[in-house]
């Protein structure tokens, strides 16, 4: 018996699975309140539309979809060299990586 994954292409089920993980990653950002926890939430939001870039890439077959998951996995690295910055700051002047305790820190 044939499973039922079998009569879709493989380049769909990227994208489906590009759409959970997406999903998950917007709810947790949403839900949560650790500048952390909403950190890592942005990040799984960008591999989310890496994996949907790659996916749509070979559906179409050629590379536009990858090279521009090269240029989004640049900006991912410096978000993140600067995002743990700020967060690094954040926890040294206020002892907490809370999001609602960071609101104090306005002028």
């Amino acid at each position: 018996m044939p499973l039922p994954t079998q009569d879709i292409p493989i380049e769909m089920l990227y994208v489906g699975l590009s759409a959970i993980l997406f999903s998950i990653g917007a709810f947790g950002f949403i839900l949560r309140r650790s500048s952390i926890l909403a950190f890592m939430c942005v990040e799984l939001m960008l591999n989310a539309a890496n994996l949907a870039l790659v996916g749509f890439s070979q559906r179409a077959q050629n590379l536009d979809g990858q090279i521009a998951v090269f240029f989004v996995m640049v900006v991912a690295a410096a978000e993140a060299a600067v995002g743990l910055a700020i967060i690094i700051s954040v926890f040294r002047a206020t002892r907490s990586i809370e999001t609602s305790e960071s609101a104090l820190l306005r002028w």
